[in-house]
Order: structure tokens, then sequence, then C-alpha cells
């Protein structure tokens, strides 16, 4: 029993920031769901959850892809693969983004722009815009005096 609930506990504590972050983007949803999007509040719950989505986003996509180049990404993997493998493989959170970004873009031009669902749409395309542009730049750029930057 105590092996038990400490491997749960273990499995909890490896994914917690995972877990905390889908709980904030459902909590987000729900009140945006059944706000009005008329209101200030409302709007803010939309705001509130393509933000937090983009949070969720980095938290999860960095911890599985990866970005040669950039600091943000997981540790690279080991070498031995194809050419093709290993560019897919190398740029596997770029294409992620580009790919999941392209999805966005598609509905947002289906939905009205003004409408509850075209808002929140709009400002997810705007955060998986960012998030793109931070993991080109990381490539490419440095800040002195940032961890980050190597």
């Amino acid at each position: 029993m105590t092996r038990k609930r400490s491997k749960r506990q273990g499995i909890f504590r490896q994914h917690s920031l995972g877990l905390a972050v889908a709980a904030i983007v459902t909590v987000w949803l729900l009140l945006y769901l059944y706000g009005d999007a008329e209101s200030h509040l409302g709007a803010f719950y939309g705001n509130a959850l393509a933000d937090w989505l983009g949070t969720f986003l980095l938290v999860i996509a960095t911890k599985y892809f990866y970005e040669i180049g950039s600091p943000e990404s997981r540790p690279p993997h080991p070498r031995g693969r194809g050419p093709v493998v290993r560019f897919l493989i190398d740029h596997s959170l770029t294409i992620l983004l580009v790919v999941t970004g392209a999805a966005w873009v598609f509905a947002y031009a289906r939905l009205e722009p003004n409408g509850k669902s075209g808002q929140v749409v709009g400002n997810i395309v705007s955060e998986w815009t960012q998030i793109l542009g931070i993991v080109v730049m990381t490539k490419y750029m440095r800040e002195r005096g940032s961890k980050e930057s190597r």
C-alpha cells in the first residue's frame, strides 16, 4: 500500500506542472463558456483562456518536442538517424507550432472575428505566433545576462 501511494505521488509530482496548467485552462474555459462575452469580465475570461492555453503549449510541447539551437527545448537526443528523420526531430517544435498554428488560423478564418469564439481563437493565433517567434529567435539571438542565452 505504501509503495503504491508513493508511486502515485511520484507520478503526480513528475507531471504536476502540466496538470496544474491544464486545470487552470479548464477553469478559464468553463468561466468563458458560461460567461457573457459582451461583458468586460467575459472578455477577460477569453483572453486568459488563450494566454493559459499558450502556457500549456509551452509546458507540454517543450517536454516532448525539440528545436535544435533553442535553449527552451529539451536536451538533444542521440545521433544516428537518417537525415530526413534527423531534420524532423531537430525541428519538431517549430513543425508542431507551424502545423497547429495553421490549424488555428484555418479555424479563425471561418469564424466571425467579433463573435464569442472568433475573439478567443484570434487570441490563440496571436499566442501561437508569439511562441513560434520566441522559439525561432532564441535559436539565433542572445541576451546578455540571461541564463537561457548560452
